[in-house]
């Protein structure tokens, strides 16, 4: 495949989606992984480092505060990503730093504090994959009964992405005089109690860290459901999303984008990037042989149970050599990860899988797509999406790793650099500048501050 079709001033925008030892909940047991490596800083740093020789746009850790599944299935504990970016920002230079966190279980204040910190720490390369968390499991290690209802939470979260700009805009970028001869270290004209009373916070403010090298973190979004359209098209500027099939793909990019522009946004400040789970050998045949080397390892009994609570219903109720009860309940019925949910029980229906069969298609990458073949395939999927209007990029989510990271990096990357659809070099020095947007406008510059002198302890 050629790239005639590309303009040559629209490039793709790759992000490594790291995961313990790869996205194949069986890629722990392979003779090649350490089962032990999602507790190891040194492996996640070695993983950047392949990401950032990539010249890849970003690295991702997904996260939920809560145990998530069977911990017989796969390598289950995982350390608070944030922490864990702070540690890679050390040993990287370029390559963004993006982290998941939670706006049902967390507070404004202390999140927009967090991700502004990381920005500083690593110069300006700090991202926040906003959440909203389901589950019943997770609401019990908050001292609630159940999640609060899909509508309310997206509210929060909405809310609680305002009151974070607001937070980061506190501090204008000149409030920082350092001036030695006067004595004058801070401007406080230049910094501002917020004073946000909403529906769900209260925040006075201002924030006690200055505004950060990008003055915003990015903002990534994950929910495909309609709230979570509506939110992205809003705040986001990328999006993570689950598509199986090219047109499912385009219906989706271009109603984002549409949703964006009614939004009163430039359509093109917002990158939409399908997964893909890229399972790669030098021969069709070799890929596809480690593609089965992989399913096979796969335990049915726990993976039946983990479908199960993604399907709402008792495991018992899916035989694995049949397809899917027609009784199902209905999306409205779904409080959590609606859109996910829709997914995995069309991909079900349209190609009439038994459960067996399912949890085999899910085992790489739980919904997202997989796509099985050659470097040269991998990149010739990987343009017909971006050239059909499907993708303005991807989130690469590695079956293996490190060794599936290694080889796409080698083995694929240079293909789409051949092609020009990808950088030969980092042109910019911040997460905001790989994406191509710019940094966001002080809201409050040049406005009146508020009095600052009674914030701070007495002493």
């Amino acid at each position: 495949m050629t790239s005639e079709n590309s303009s040559p001033q629209r490039q793709l925008h790759l992000n490594a989606f790291l995961m313990s030892t790869g996205h194949h909940e069986a890629s722990w047991r392979l003779p090649e992984s350490d089962p032990h490596s999602s507790t190891n800083v040194e492996h996640y740093k070695q993983l950047a480092q392949t990401a950032e020789r990539g010249r890849l746009d970003s690295i991702f850790f997904a996260d939920s505060p809560v145990l998530f599944g069977e911990v017989g299935r796969r390598p289950s504990g995982k350390l608070e990503p944030t922490v864990l970016l702070t540690a890679i920002a050390g040993a990287t230079e370029h390559i963004g730093l993006i982290a998941t966190a939670s706006t049902t279980y967390n507070e404004p204040f202390n999140l927009a504090r967090r991700f502004a910190s990381v920005d500083w720490v690593s110069g300006g390369r700090a991202g926040w994959n906003v959440v909203t968390t389901a589950g019943p499991d997770a609401a019990r290690n908050f001292g609630v009964d159940d999640q609060p209802a899909h509508a309310v939470r997206y509210e929060r979260a909405a809310e609680f992405i305002e009151v974070a700009h607001k937070l980061w805009d506190s501090w204008e970028d000149g409030a920082v005089l350092a001036d030695k001869a006067e004595g004058v270290w801070g401007d406080a004209e230049k910094i501002r109690v917020i004073n946000h009373e909403g529906k769900h916070f209260r925040v006075r403010g201002p924030l006690n860290v200055p505004r950060s090298p990008q003055g915003h973190p990015l903002i990534v979004q994950a929910g495909s459901s309609e709230d979570g359209k509506d939110l992205a098209a809003r705040y986001a500027d990328a999006v993570f999303t689950a598509h199986q099939t090219l047109a499912d793909a385009q219906a989706f990019y271009g109603d984002l984008k549409n949703r964006t522009a009614a939004a009163g946004r430039d359509p093109e400040t917002i990158k939409i990037l399908p997964g893909i789970v890229p399972v790669i050998g030098p021969t069709e045949e070799e890929a596809l042989e480690l593609e089965k080397e992989l399913d096979r390892l796969i335990k049915p009994e726990y993976a039946r149970i983990q479908l199960a609570k993604t399907l709402r219903v008792a495991p018992e109720d899916l035989p694995l050599d049949r397809q899917l009860p027609a009784n199902l309940p209905s999306e409205d019925e779904i409080e959590g990860a609606k859109s996910r949910y829709t997914l995995i029980v069309q991909l079900a229906r349209r190609e009439q899988l038994t459960v067996r069969q399912l949890i085999g298609r899910l085992g790489g990458g739980r919904g997202h797509r997989t796509f099985t073949g050659t470097p040269v395939q991998v990149a010739d999927a990987i343009q017909e999406w971006f050239d059909g209007g499907a993708a303005d990029g991807f989130n690469i989510m590695p079956p293996v790793l490190p060794s599936g990271l290694e080889t796409f990096v080698d083995q694929v990357v240079p293909i789409l650099q051949e092609r020009g659809l990808f950088r030969t070099g980092y042109t910019g020095r911040t997460l905001r500048e790989h994406y191509g947007l710019a940094r966001p406008e002080n809201r409050y510059a040049g406005a009146a501050a508020p009095e600052l002198a009674s914030i701070g302890p007495a002493f």
